[in-house]
This record gives C-alpha cells, sequence and structure tokens, in this order.
C-alpha cells in the first residue's frame, strides 16, 4: 500500500528566488573549478582525474562540465519500500516525510527522566515507538549503544532496527566493512541482494568533511554504495562561522560544492545510482561555541538547501523535531513546532532529527511523541484545502438552510475522519474535562503514551532463523553468503 505521507504540495515555502539558486550554483561552479575540493581516496581521486578534473596532489579542480554530467544521470525519484517489500516512500519533489535521528551519546530515561548513556535497548525502543507512530515514515537508530562492542556499533543498531520496525531504515556505517555486512544483513531480510537492490528499504548516511574535505572514509562508502547500488544520502554540514562563512549565503556554498561533488564521485562510479542531496548549515553560538539546532538561521540554511535539491531534480535530506533544550520544555517544543513546521514547507523529502534534545547530544522519545504530533500537523497543512462536489457541500447548504445545524447530517458522519485533524497527545477538553482526567501536562501525556507504546505495540516478526542470523551477524558471525572485500 503507498504510504499516506504523498501528497501534491499546495502550501508551501519558497525562500530562494529562482535567481538567487541561479546565483547560488555558479557560485558553487565558481568554487569547485577554481578553488577544489580535497580528495582523499585513490580510486575516487582516479575516476575524477579520468573524468576530467585537475589533480594537484590531493587537491581536485571539477570543471562544470562534470557537474552537469552527474546532475544529467542522478536520478530525480527514488522509491523506497518497507520491510515488508510494500512502497513506502517516493522521495521526489514535494513529498515530505518525517523520521528520528542516529546515534546520540546520551538518552533521557523513561522511567526516572535522567540523562543517562544511551543503551541498544534505547534504539529498540526507539524502532518499536517509530514503527507505531502514524507520522513518523522511517527509522534512525536515534541512541549510540555503550553497551556493545565500539567497532560493531553499526552492526547492532541495525539489527535493532530491523528487528524491531517494518519502516524504512536509515544508516550509518563505521567503514566500507561494516556497509557491506549491513547490506548483507538487509539482503537477508530481502531473500537477496537482488531483490534489496531491486525494493530497497535502506538508505545509507554519510557525510564529507567541511570545509571541502573527502574523506578517504566517507568517499569509500560513497562508492561502494553506488557500486552496491544502495540509495545514499550525502549530507553536508557547514558550521556557520567555524567550517564555513558566517554568512548564510557563503555557507550554503560550501556546502553545495561538498555534496555536488561527492555526487560527481558517485555518478562516475555508477551512472544513474541514486543519490539523494542533504545537509545543513547550523550556526556556531559566537556566545556558547554549541553547534545550534534550534536557531532559525539554522532553518533557512535547511530550507535553503531542499530548495537547491529541488532545482537539481535531486531528492532531499534535511532536519526538524530538535532543539536546544536539555529537557523536554517550553522551548523544545517552540523550536520543534518552528522546524517541522519550515522543513514541512519547504519540501523537503526526508525530514530526520526528530525526538533530538541538547543540541543532538541526547534523544528524548517522550520528545519524538510530541514531534510525531508535530509532524501530522504539517503533513495535514501542507496539504491544503481539497475543492470538489463533495467537499463544497452545496446540496447540504442548502438542505440544512439558514439556522439548521450540520451535526446529525451523513456528509458530516461521511467526511470528518479526513477533513478534520485529530490528535492522540494535545488536550482538547475544557477544564473541567482536563481537570477530572487527572490535569495532566504535556510531558506527562506524552510518558504516558510512550510506555503504552512500548507494552502494546507489537511489530511483525522475522522468521526466527532470520532473526537469528542478523543476530549473529551484528555480533560478528558469519554469515551464509558472506562476499565482503
Amino acid at each position: 500500500m503507498l504510504n499516506k505521507s504523498i501528497f501534491n504540495r499546495r502550501l508551501g515555502l519558497l525562500n530562494l528566488t529562482p535567481g538567487q539558486t541561479e546565483k547560488l550554483h555558479q557560485a558553487t561552479l565558481d568554487i569547485l573549478e577554481q578553488v577544489g575540493v580535497k580528495i582523499c581516496e585513490p580510486e575516487a581521486m582516479e575516476l575524477l582525474h579520468d573524468g576530467g578534473a585537475r589533480v594537484t596532489g590531493d587537491l581536485v579542480k571539477i570543471p562544470t562540465f562534470m557537474v552537469q554530467q552527474a546532475l544529467q544521470t542522478a536520478p530525480g525519484k527514488v522509491l523506497i519500500f518497507d520491510r515488508s517489500g510494500n512502497e513506502a516512500m517516493i522521495l521526489e519533489k514535494d513529498n515530505i516525510y518525517y523520521g528520528t535521528g542516529s546515534d546520540t551519546s546520551y538518552t533521557i530515561d523513561i522511567e526516572t527522566g535522567e540523562r543517562r548513556l544511551s543503551v541498544k535497548q534505547d534504539t529498540v525502543n526507539a524502532a518499536i515507538v517509530t514503527d507505531a507512530l502514524d507520522n513518523l515514515d522511517f527509522v534512525m537508530s536515534m541512541a549510540r549503544a555503550a553497551d556493545v562492542p565500539e567497532d560493531r556499533i553499526d552492526r547492532h543498531h541495525f539489527e535493532a532496527m530491523t528487528l524491531n520496525s517494518v519502516k524504512p531504515i536509515i544508516f550509518d556505517a563505521h567503514d566500507r566493512q561494516g556497509l557491506l555486512e549491513i547490506i548483507e544483513m538487509a539482503g537477508i531480510v530481502r531473500g537477496s541482494k537482488e531483490k534489496l537492490v531491486e525494493k530497497p528499504y535502506i538508505i545509507h548516511y554519510s557525510q564529507p568533511t567541511s570545509p571541502l574535505v573527502q574523506s578517504k572514509n566517507a568517499l569509500s562508502k560513497l562508492l561502494t554504495a553506488a557500486e552496491e547500488r544502495i540509495p545514499t544520502v550525502y549530507a553536508s554540514a557547514v558550521l556557520c562561522g567555524a567550517t564555513g562563512p558566517v554568512t548564510t549565503a557563503g555557507a550554503l556554498v560550501v556546502a553545495n560544492a561538498e555534496i555536488l561533488s561527492g555526487l560527481v564521485v558517485h555518478q562516475l562510479k555508477a551512472k544513474g545510482a541514486p543519490f539523494i542531496y542533504g545537509g545543513g548549515t547550523p550556526p556556531l553560538d559566537m556566545i556558547t561555541t554549541i553547534c545550534t539546532y534550534g536557531n532559525p538561521q539554522g532553518a533557512l540554511g535547511s530550507a535553503s538547501l531542499v530548495q537547491m535539491a529541488q532545482y537539481y531534480d535531486l531528492p532531499s535530506f534535511t532536519l526538524a523535531g530538535c532543539t536546544d533544550a536539555h529537557i523536554f520544555d517550553q522551548q523544545a517544543a517552540m523550536e520543534a513546532g518552528f522546524n517541522l513546521l519550515i522543513s514541512g514547507l519547504a519540501g523537503g523529502n526526508l525530514i530526520h532529527d526528530l525526538g533530538y534534545i541538547g543540541s543532538g547530544t541526547t534523544g528524548s522519545l517522550e520528545y519524538l511523541i510530541l514531534c510525531n504530533e508535530g509532524a501530522g500537523a504539517v503533513k495535514y497543512l501542507v496539504r491544503g484545502v481539497d475543492i470538489n462536489p463533495a467537499t463544497l457541500a452545496l446540496d447540504v447548504i442548502k438542505q440544512v438552510g439558514p439556522g439548521g445545524n450540520f451535526i446529525t447530517d451523513k456528509h458530516t458522519m461521511d467526511h470528518f475522519r479526513n477533513q478534520m485533524h485529530f490528535t492522540n497527545l494535545f488536550n482538547r477538553n475544557n477544564y473541567k474535562n482536563w481537570q477530572s482526567a487527572g490535569s495532566k501536562s504535556l510531558a506527562k501525556s506524552a510518558n504516558d503514551l510512550l510506555k503504552e507504546i512500548l507494552k502494546w505495540h507489537e511489530v511483525p516478526p522475522l522468521a526466527p532463523e532470520i532473526e537469528k542470523e542478523l543476530k549473529e551477524l551484528a555480533c560478528g558471525r558469519a554469515g551464509r553468503n558472506r562476499e565482503l572485500a
């Protein structure tokens, strides 16, 4: 069944004019051709050299025609399926999807409310909760498990996500070996690597190093994902005033140059392989020196990168549902509402980091419950107003007439479920009924709902032999068809 999050966006945000996107594009081409990027991976260097780039040591200057060629071969639409092989997301202009983030070192404990080190069970819990929440569309690990071997954290995260949600997974990998092992695990779930490529439920996530450095590890994973035809997010994270210019426009140029140079390498390796343009330009707070997740400058930069992805006809990856607050409080709620709306109005295809507090250091599942409600509200808003004979209701209005009411009319019963927006979290009671229900705060309501989900939500299990094999592979024991380089 097609995911219900797909619709034609009618209410949107265009914060860059066509002239501005063109100026950013031309400035980026100038940087790539005149300044270049540092390439730290031999195969990528060779591909770029053979493709027409100018190479001096590890500095590569990329001419405009190579960027244009890459943009011509990269697909403008990427289909993503769920674990069961059902179509789940169509990544193209105007389709928005929300999900969690990855690798927070700390977690807000569900029982005590205290901040503590994350463990593997936190990734399990996040996957279960994400699977249960209607407005979340994909899963990321959320927690960085401190209770498993450091060199296999990525495999343990992937096993936990796959076993505890049927929704698509965005994952990161330590290195090329980790990526290959995770692809093997996903192929076992799908039945074969060929079936996985035909109907991918996984998306690999990797990053360049700002400013203008393509590291050996990032490029080796990018090349591997291209060769294996696994959808890949390549997301720049330029810190305004630190790893990029303090001006949003300048930071956008650096980020765009990093993403496009990655795209060139990716498409030289495998023309037509699925590539997802991603990133953000959060500012460095000049007073506290933190990377701010709730600052409006960051939201502006993220929305602008989404618009650049649309300019290039590429799927996009961006962020929202995150805050610099360290607890689930009024600041957290306001910043989530703001950036969830901005990213949704911008039309970001994959909007991640829902549930992040503490500037991306800490995961809060109560906060994720709130962000799910926000995502639902944004999806409702951007759908706009459907105007057709049934919704205009002229016959009904004529029948009821002046002074009548529509409460008992069949038209109301037929349409209220698909016309109104409902909530499982926010208070919609009058004061007396709210008191009678326990006078609960939003945080208490979120915690109660979270505990109910973890107690009652059931994820369809995989076959026992597949589950056993995934757990063995996560721990490093050999799988059935290991083909690792």
